[in-house]
């Protein structure tokens, strides 16, 4: 017990250094590159040195929300993969990304921007993943009991519809508004507005807190629900309030960022590979490791074609898509 402990504090303590590293790199390094031994002197100048905005102004806040959404996507796709007892689950697959882009796109098209200000593409992504989820949650729930696999199929049928209404959006959108859809769906962590960072924040830091008050639960459902329950567990209530959690999560981070892909799915798998399957070291690692690799992401589409920048959700796609290939083709040789 004590060498799994140990282990397991290592593994902490590593990615806790790699989230450092990782964090500081992407301060000092970009289309400007600035020395780390300059710092001292770019904060005694203030903003009146443009190093300290592209610092503090523009880097900081991405690392921050990078740090934020990949850890919450990455924590919502163990808590569902423990759920529903499959490593190919992810925060999307309920559909919440859908509902969120759907609202986004009304949004945008109906120019709502003019009414809310700054914070209508939040507000509307999140008043859509929500609807999208309560509808999920009310087609799948039958006598008092939470059926996991119709609230994994009505999830997948809803995504494809607001998939379809999202492309009628598109197909009658005028040319400026298409750009603005497609550049959000493609996901970015520019976000200026240091109101929704700290929101985001928040909620990631509450998420982590909320999903070890159900470590034992999630171990015990990987037993499966009979075993579960022989075990003392309140399952039906334990899924519903871990369904809330974790939609509240994808909500909250689709409404901010856009849909970055493959966070929610490669690292909680990457992390069951290392460690196993007990939650009680996966929920933080997988939150660290989302952390690490978001920001690791959103470093690299702001400097590949700098002065221009890819939204990040196409570098994850692509990292994140040839590694479980990868890993995939290794584990059948």
């Amino acid at each position: 017990m004590n060498n799994k402990i140990l282990k397991w504090a290592t593994l902490t303590g590593i990615l806790l250094i790699l989230l450092l590293i990782v964090s500081i790199f992407s301060f000092f390094w970009g289309t400007v590159n600035i020395p780390a031994g300059k710092i001292g002197e770019i904060i005694s100048k203030g903003r009146a040195d443009t190093r300290f905005v592209i610092l503090f102004d523009i880097r900081l806040p991405r690392i921050l929300l990078a740090f934020a959404i990949g850890g919450a996507l990455s924590l919502a796709g163990v808590i569902l993969q423990g759920m529903f007892r499959n490593p190919l689950v992810e925060p999307y697959t309920l559909g919440i990304s859908g509902g969120a882009a759907l609202g986004v796109c009304l949004n945008i098209v109906l120019r709502m921007q003019n009414i809310l200000g700054v914070f209508s593409l939040p507000v509307l992504g999140f008043i859509g993943g929500i609807c999208v989820i309560t509808l999920v949650y009310i087609l799948s729930i039958k006598q008092d009991i939470l059926r996991i696999q119709g609230l994994l199929l009505c999830g997948v049928m809803l995504s494809f519809i607001c998939s379809s209404l999202i492309m009628l959006i598109m197909a009658i959108s005028r040319a400026e508004d298409l750009h603005g859809i497609i550049f959000w769906i493609m996901g970015s962590l520019e976000q200026p507005n240091w109101l929704l960072i700290k929101a985001a924040l928040g909620m990631s830091i509450f998420g982590l807190m909320a999903a070890y008050i159900f470590c034992f639960d999630l171990n015990a459902f990987s037993l499966g629900e009979e075993e579960a329950l022989h075990l003392g567990i309140n399952v039906e209530k334990s899924k519903r309030l871990l369904f809330i959690l974790t939609s509240l999560l994808t909500g909250f981070s689709v409404s901010i960022a856009g849909i970055i892909g493959f966070v929610g799915l490669i690292v909680p798998h990457f992390m069951r590979l290392l460690i196993g399957n007990d939650h009680r070291v996966l929920l933080i690692t997988s939150f660290l490791s989302g952390a690490i690799f978001l920001i690791f992401c959103d470093t690299l589409a702001r400097t590949i074609i700098a002065p221009m920048e890819f939204p990040v959700g196409v570098i994850t796609g692509i990292l994140g898509g040839s590694l479980f290939i990868y890993t995939f083709t290794r584990k059948l040789c």
